[in-house]
């Protein structure tokens, strides 16, 4: 594991536009992920990849992927939560290559 960010995010600000606070929160997500990826990678890695957890607290957080970030923050939002909790770590990825793919024999 290289980075990590844990932490609990706050909604409902007093004397701060609700929806100011959501957007401040997303950007700040994807700017950690930002700074994450532009790290330098390590030898025989192909990319910076994520373990991602989410929930209401740090206790009741289960995993989800990093692509799926913004839908669950917008669901505590519908819901009406005032907080939630992300845990993003990062870690090296390699990718696997695919298997090459048989074409059928034509006559």
């Amino acid at each position: 594991m290289i980075g990590a960010m844990k932490k609990t995010f706050n909604l409902k600000i007093e004397g701060k536009n609700a929806d100011r606070v959501l957007e401040a929160t997303k950007h700040e997500i994807r700017q950690y992920a930002k700074r994450e990826r532009n790290k330098p990678l390590p030898a025989g890695v192909d990319f910076w990849d994520f373990d991602c957890k989410f929930g209401a607290d740090e206790s009741s957080a289960s995993v989800v992927h990093f692509a799926a970030m913004t839908e669950s923050i917008d669901a505590v939002v519908a819901a009406g939560g005032s907080s939630f909790y992300v845990e993003i770590l990062a870690k090296a990825g390699v990718r696997v290559p695919r298997p090459p793919i048989e074409e059928p024999d034509t006559p």
